[in-house]
């Protein structure tokens, strides 16, 4: 049986101010911190070990595996960091605060832009100051860097990942966790467990809690299970 740890960061200070984040880097709070550790005791407990780790090139994300690792004595690790594992690009929303922008826009706009898996939000010009064009991480990949992103646009890029890197280092068999983001995260879980469209519009992914999948040979999902204190927490909880 082969095991994936899929972990949200824990909760950013963009988060914490109830704003749309996608591709700013936004850091941990201290709650996103405490919850980092927490996520590391229970790792450790329960007796998870891990030959590598993937993230994003997100702060926050980078963070909350440092954490992880440290609290399990593994900051030995090799960690691949790559933009596709970044969080889902949300344009122009990028920096707003999410009920001033239901108030303008109202529930169900923002609902559609959050939710939907076709509906992109309003895109960022390629002059904004928000715009991550010049950001030196995404130094030599300036074309691959959206303006803004849908949920089918995200997991095209995650799935992409998923299969290119993840897979064949789960088929040697290598255990990994993935530091990521929650629409990353909900895009592999849409693709694992085969949900459709609508299955994943309330689909939620909570910060800081172990996500374990048990896969066959094949990496088809046997179960799954989040980890919290001292077992399993039932999905969706």
């Amino acid at each position: 049986m082969i095991k994936i740890v899929f972990l949200r960061h824990g909760q950013s200070v963009y988060n914490l101010e109830n704003r749309f984040t996608g591709w700013t880097d936004a850091d941990l709070s201290e709650q996103g911190k405490q919850e980092a550790r927490r996520a590391g005791e229970i790792l450790r407990s329960n007796g998870y070990a891990f030959d590598s780790s993937h993230c994003s090139l997100l702060t926050r994300a980078i963070r909350t595996l440092w954490i992880v690792l440290d609290e399990m004595g593994q900051l030995w690790i090799p960690v691949s960091k790559s933009w596709m594992l970044n969080e889902r690009h949300y344009g122009a929303l990028q920096g707003l605060n999410k009920a001033e922008t239901a108030r303008k826009f109202g529930d169900e706009q923002v609902k559609l832009w959050r939710r939907s898996v076709s509906v992109r939000p309003p895109a960022l010009s390629p002059d904004d100051p928000r715009c991550e064009r010049l950001d030196p991480r995404y130094r030599g990949i300036e074309s691959s860097v959206p303006l803004t992103e849908n949920l089918d646009d995200t997991g095209e890029r995650v799935l992409r990942y998923w299969q290119e890197t993840i897979s064949p280092e789960l088929r040697q068999g290598r255990k990994l966790i993935v530091s990521a983001h929650g629409n990353t995260l909900r895009a592999l879980v849409r693709y694992l467990d085969r949900l459709p469209e609508d299955g994943v519009v309330d689909l939620n992914i909570p910060t800081g809690v172990p996500l374990v999948y048990e896969l066959d040979e094949e990496l088809r999902p046997l179960r799954h299970y989040y980890l919290a204190g001292e077992g399993a927490m039932p999905d969706g909880e």
